[in-house]
């Protein structure tokens, strides 16, 4: 019997690429930075100091202060590249907002007597401010972020110590995210149900469970 459907957060209940790519859009012009390729080039900068941070190599504010560095291309000190960071988080937090689908869907979860949780591979305090930000907060019973945890998504304890702190077993749990990796096919190998949330059509070939909006969301 299914008591609790754990939902993603960035790309899943919260466009962040989307704040992503306005933030460094602006961030980048002001220290003389154009060109098409800003947001790639800032996609390719971070991807790998992220992960740096989910592998538990960096902390968290180390991997700000990589990807600031590298992207503008400057030797400067932990302080300064804090300050460098902070014009980009300034950006990025205005522009933090639900999708349209997320409310509601929370508030179908809850209505019929499941647990709403995030499972999230974001740091805690930064996710609980996204929540109380873009109102999401109120709609969700619990956030379990992975820099609580001893791993990241797609690591099968992940998803098993998140059914643990919602009171219910991987096979009472539902997982929905927009990652093929992390949100489906690691739920599932760890003994959860699972669908993808997949909004621009990017995973048609996938044989797994796939909407293209929580409006689709039925368990």
């Amino acid at each position: 019997m299914l008591r609790a459907i754990i939902f993603d957060l960035d790309d899943t209940l919260v466009d962040q690429e989307s704040a992503a790519r306005m933030a460094v859009v602006g961030w980048a012009a002001e220290h003389g930075i154009a060109g098409d390729d800003v947001v790639a080039r800032w996609d390719e900068v971070s991807e790998p100091h992220y992960l740096s941070y989910q592998r538990r190599e960096i902390s968290f504010q180390e991997q700000r202060r990589a990807r600031a560095r590298a992207f503008l291309g400057v030797d400067v000190t932990d302080a300064e590249a804090d300050e460098l960071f902070a014009g980009y988080l300034k950006r990025y937090e205005a522009e933090w907002v639900a999708f349209g689908d997320a409310v509601p869907t929370l508030r179908r979860v809850r209505a019929a007597g499941l647990t709403a949780v995030i499972l999230t591979n974001g740091d805690e305090t930064h996710q609980r401010l996204k929540l109380e930000v873009t109102g999401l907060a109120p709609e969700v019973d619990l956030l379990v972020s992975t820099s609580t945890l001893p791993a990241s998504k797609p690591d099968p304890r992940v998803y098993g110590l998140a059914c643990e702190r919602a009171g219910v077993t991987p096979s009472e749990a539902l997982m929905v995210g927009n990652s093929l990796t992390h949100d489906v096919l690691g739920p599932i190998a760890a003994g959860l149900d699972a669908i993808l949330l997949d909004r621009d059509g990017a995973h048609l070939e996938a044989d797994v469970r796939r909407i293209a909006t929580l409006h689709d969301l039925t368990w």
